[in-house]
């Protein structure tokens, strides 16, 4: 697929155009670069970004990574960065967005990451979270509270049931 139709694609999974799709359409081509990406169509390209912004759209989009197959991860730090891993050559890169040039006008800027070059949008640098273990399936339980399916690694004991996390109630000795 040619830059724009996965441009396209982008645009028709975030549902507008606007500078954050933007970036997070230059990050994946450049990861793609970087780490001889292809489309995701399991867990063998994984990303952990660090914003939840308009910009992971098209990461997911492009990249075909998601949080529903487990190779999409927030580590939320506010930031435009971007840990990209590849499980089938164990090689991983973080990119980092850089601030736009003090004379791009902020009306000017979606033209101006359209149009720059990688190295003058993203700092590369090397990944300092670890690439996660594949998503791991849970066995479920049914909470004896409020009758909802529940992951086990999110059920808790209390008086002897299984319940889930909002029908936890926890116990801190200090702060009753």
């Amino acid at each position: 697929m040619d830059k724009e139709q996965l441009w396209q694609r982008a645009a028709d999974f975030h549902g507008h155009v606007c500078g954050g799709r933007m970036i997070g359409f230059r990050a994946s081509l450049y990861a793609m670069e970087l780490l001889d990406l292809e489309r995701a169509s399991d867990e063998e390209v994984v990303c952990i970004t660090e914003n939840d912004s308009c910009s992971v759209d098209a990461i997911q989009a492009v990249l075909g990574c998601t949080v529903g197959k487990g190779n999409l991860l927030f580590h939320m730090r506010g930031k435009q960065a971007f840990s990209f891993y590849n499980r089938l050559t164990g090689k991983s890169v973080r990119l980092v967005q850089k601030p736009a040039p003090a004379d791009v006008p902020r009306n000017e800027r979606f033209e101006y990451y359209k149009t720059c070059r990688n190295e003058d949008m993203f700092d590369v640098k090397d990944t300092v979270i670890e690439l996660p273990g594949e998503a791991k399936l849970f066995t479920s339980y049914i909470c004896e509270c409020c009758g909802e399916k529940t992951g086990a690694n999110w059920i808790r004991i209390l008086d002897g049931k299984k319940v889930c996390l909002d029908c936890w109630e926890d116990y801190d000795r200090l702060n009753v």
